[in-house]
């Protein structure tokens, strides 16, 4: 899986057209708002400080900004994936929406995300060492000097050993660890040629089951699967989901998941 991106104006695109009279007049207007309301708020009030608000710029501008995002003129994955669903005059609408809104005081105010987005479902197995199955390593020099390891339980591996999507029941787990270092201050490696693991930095999690997607936004369902990431002592380290299940939507095709192809090689090699 891809760690979350945190960029401006992610998933501003993320809702419908509106009508003459707003919300009101758009009866599937509620489930797209929480769409939107997940990084930028119901009313264009961001859910944190990283996030720009919409509330109150101007149309044009917002416009020209969605519109870029849909052509490519400005890069963003999370952007492109969501603005690809839209229309032209769905965007059109859009800005007029948030340019409708009033702005937020002195610029300051956030929003709540919404709980169905919360990144609640998924935790990490005390013994997902012993259960689940590495099936990719990668080594990160210096400065950074660290290894990070993919783990897939057996449910997915026996998926992709036998070519089918990965079901409910999935659970892909990515570990990093800082790398031991040797007296000469670089990374020492193990037998297997990678570098030693020796203090955790961080993990990221997707797994799915049955009913997990059913409360997820349409514009931001990856099926079932929920996504979470986390510190080094295995606490949440981020309120919502949005982000990851934004930028894992594309990857329909391979079940979501962006080591989809390492993950079938590995099985196919016996792992």
């Amino acid at each position: 899986m891809k760690a979350p991106i945190h960029l401006p104006l992610v998933l501003i695109l993320a809702t419908v057209p509106l009508g003459a009279e707003g919300a009101q007049s758009d009866p599937a207007m509620p489930r797209h708002i929480e769409t939107c309301a997940a990084c930028h708020g119901a009313n264009g009030i961001s859910v944190a400080a990283g996030i720009p608000n919409l509330a109150g710029q101007k149309a044009n501008y917002l416009k020209s900004q969605l519109s870029a995002f849909k052509e490519g003129m400005r890069e963003n994955d999370v952007m492109k994936a969501i603005a690809s669903q839209l229309a032209d005059a769905e965007i059109e609408a859009l800005a007029a929406y948030f340019a409708s809104k009033p702005g937020a005081p002195n610029g300051e105010a956030l929003s709540e995300p919404p709980p169905q987005l919360a990144m609640g479902k998924v935790s990490i197995p005390d013994d997902y060492k012993s259960r689940f199955t590495v099936y990719r390593t990668t080594d990160f020099p210096a400065p950074r000097n660290q290894v990070r390891f993919n783990y897939a339980n057996q449910t997915a591996l026996e998926a992709a050993r036998a070519g089918r999507p990965l079901p409910d029941g999935s659970f892909i787990l990515v570990a990093t660890f800082s790398a031991e270092l040797g007296p000469d201050g670089n990374p020492v490696k193990g037998p297997d040629g990678h570098f030693v693991p020796k203090d955790p930095v961080g993990f990221t999690a997707m797994a799915r089951e049955a009913g997990w997607g059913d409360s997820v936004p349409a514009l931001l369902r990856n099926e079932n699967w929920n996504f979470a990431s986390f510190r080094a002592d295995r606490t949440s380290n981020t309120g919502s989901q949005a982000n990851c299940l934004a930028c894992h939507r594309p990857q329909a095709s391979t079940s979501y998941l962006f080591t989809h192809k390492e993950l079938t090689e590995a099985v196919r090699q016996g792992n």
